[in-house]
């Protein structure tokens, strides 16, 4: 079947999210592999934000592993603890930084990126993964990223 999204490119960033999440939500309706719901999920967020990266990472053993994304080439494996995607997973906590040069340890993946939010994906009380976002602009991440793209993620752990 294939899907079709309407894109918001005029407005707030919060109207753009609100046309978005309806959207996502109905995407990932009916349909239970994870994989493919996080692929649609970045394709989705890219079309609409046109950020330089969105994508998901996957916890294996003490590693998180490169999973769907959007956008150009990504670093494949990130430990526990190392960059912002491995700060996140051992807070468990979401990440935003304005700029990712002040970023102790900060992972270049991409010479673009200039300020990156990352959000943990917690099910029964353990991370299981990340999703992470570039963009190629400064300070370009705020709470209202946090508190949208929040909703996006209890939809894919909830459906």
């Amino acid at each position: 079947m294939a899907e079709d999204l309407t894109i918001l490119k005029t407005g707030t960033k919060t109207e753009q999210y609100q046309s978005l999440l309806p959207q996502i939500e109905s995407l990932l309706s009916g349909e239970s592999d994870f994989i493919a719901n996080m692929a649609n999920i970045c394709a989705a967020l890219k079309e609409q934000f046109n950020w330089l990266w969105v994508g998901f990472y996957l916890v294996q053993g003490d590693e998180l592993v490169l999973a769907p994304f959007q956008g150009p080439v990504a670093c494949t494996r990130i430990r526990k603890g190392k960059g912002v995607c491995g700060a996140s997973w051992t807070e468990a906590k979401t990440l935003i930084v304005p700029d990712v040069e002040a970023f102790p340890g900060h992972i270049s993946c991409s010479s673009l990126s200039k300020s990156e939010i990352v959000l943990p994906l917690i099910k029964d009380n353990e991370v299981i993964g990340v999703l992470d976002v570039d963009s190629v602009y400064l300070n370009h991440f705020d709470e209202s990223d946090q508190l949208y793209l929040e909703q996006i993620i209890s939809f894919l752990l909830n459906n």
